[in-house]
């Protein structure tokens, strides 16, 4: 393939191998932008090899990387603090596990890749991506915490909620939406049991398919729409209850 395609990717929970199978069913190449959500860790058994084999690809492919919450609680398992309880219920014990047969040289590799992910990025069409959401109703850079940016799930349980006839330019529209184009976000799994796909509410495409859980993993191209999905990600790793 020759064209450039924008392509953005959902909540990965250390299935490095759903993401080899979207990658090659979607024919990737070099010339694609690939956009990834966040969520890298907390899942499956992979959590060392997805984050190895994502700070290679960005040496290859053009790659924007969003921080999620997990690879925040992550990181800072990974700079020294205590083990977090809830942390370990909701896919840690197996991030965890996975670092203990990694080296000195790999955590410090993988904290300096936690470190440069971004929280937002907006493209030329003014196109929002972040894992979560965000509560000021002016815009992200208005944001008082930042931590909603990865946290917050109140963005799209509005989308949810509105009128699908509500149009941009109504003045019931929420400021907090018309800001962007169009926002992409993971964070919330449409689903956890079902097949799912990319859901759209309002100008919002939720990515999140449940691929932690018992769903797919996702990737969609933001002009075309077009939607690729690995096998339901549970199939691929059959010995393990993932975040289940």
């Amino acid at each position: 393939m020759n064209e450039k395609r924008t392509l953005v990717i959902g909540d990965i929970h250390s299935g490095l191998k759903a993401l080899h199978q979207i990658l090659e069913r979607a024919e990737v190449s070099t010339n694609d932008q690939l956009i990834f959500l966040g969520d890298y860790v907390d899942g499956w058994s992979d959590a060392v090899e997805t984050v190895d084999y994502l700070i290679t690809l960005k040496k290859t492919h053009r790659c924007i990387f969003i921080r999620g919450n997990h690879d925040e609680l992550c990181v800072e398992w990974l700079r020294g603090a205590n083990d977090n309880p809830t942390w370990l219920q909701h896919g840690g014990g197996a991030t965890l596990a996975s670092y203990n047969e990694a080296d000195d040289k790999t955590k410090e590799r993988h904290i300096l890749f936690f470190d440069s992910l971004k929280n937002t990025f907006i493209d030329k069409e003014n196109r929002l991506f972040l894992h979560a959401g965000f509560t000021n109703l002016k815009g992200i850079e208005y944001e008082y915490f930042p931590e909603s940016f990865y946290w917050d799930r109140t963005l799209w349980e509005l989308a949810q909620s509105l009128d699908p006839n509500l149009q941009k330019g109504n003045p019931f529209y929420p400021k907090r939406l018309s800001h962007y184009n169009t926002i992409f976000i993971g964070h919330t799994p449409v689903s956890r049991t079902d097949v799912a796909e990319p859901k759209q509410a309002a100008n919002v495409w939720n990515l999140d398919t449940g691929a932690a859980f018992k769903g797919p993993l996702s990737m969609l191209d933001v002009d075309t729409k077009q939607v690729w999905q690995s096998d339901p990600v549970h199939t691929l790793y059959p010995d393990e209850r993932g975040r289940n």
